[in-house]
């Protein structure tokens, strides 16, 4: 992506949330109705980024709870049109046919506005990808990252 955005003249800044990290928070959030402050920075992360990269396992065909917990945090509308990169690590190279529609109606739950092209790896790609530059998965890497970067130029217009 970010090659892509420099192919474009412009510059991406990448920051990274370990949403993981943030289970106990979330937790707390749903509970106690109180926010902590990683919580409240990683929030502010999201809501003031040009664009995302969003990528989750997928636990028994859905994806991961602290995935759903931070996006039902979020709130309805608080990504309006944000450009947003689904990726997805599996098992198998094979997803659910609806799991995708299920990722990208949550993100559009908060308006974000979800590329056509979803990443989809698995063990199967990740050992291809360790030998070579070539294949399916670097393919599918660039075309997304190349839609991700069009939808952010868009975007900032």
């Amino acid at each position: 992506m970010c090659r892509s955005l420099a192919a474009g003249g412009a510059r991406a800044e990448v920051e990274v949330l370990e949403l993981h990290r943030l289970a106990p928070d979330l937790a707390q959030r749903f509970a106690q109705r109180r926010a902590s402050l990683d919580l409240r920075e990683a929030i502010a992360a999201v809501v003031a980024a040009d664009g995302l990269v969003v990528a989750t396992p997928v636990l028994a065909a859905s994806p991961s709870e602290v995935f759903d917990s931070f996006f039902a945090v979020l709130g309805y509308g608080v990504l309006s049109g944000t450009p947003v990169l689904l990726a997805l690590n599996s098992g198998s190279r094979r997803q659910p046919p609806d799991l995708t529609q299920v990722m990208r109606r949550r993100l559009t739950g908060v308006h974000a506005d979800p590329v056509p092209t979803v990443v989809v790896a698995g063990p199967a790609d990740w050992q291809a990808t360790a030998h070579s530059d070539e294949g399916r998965l670097h393919t599918c890497i660039d075309q997304a990252a190349a839609e991700l970067a069009a939808a952010m130029r868009s975007h900032w217009q």
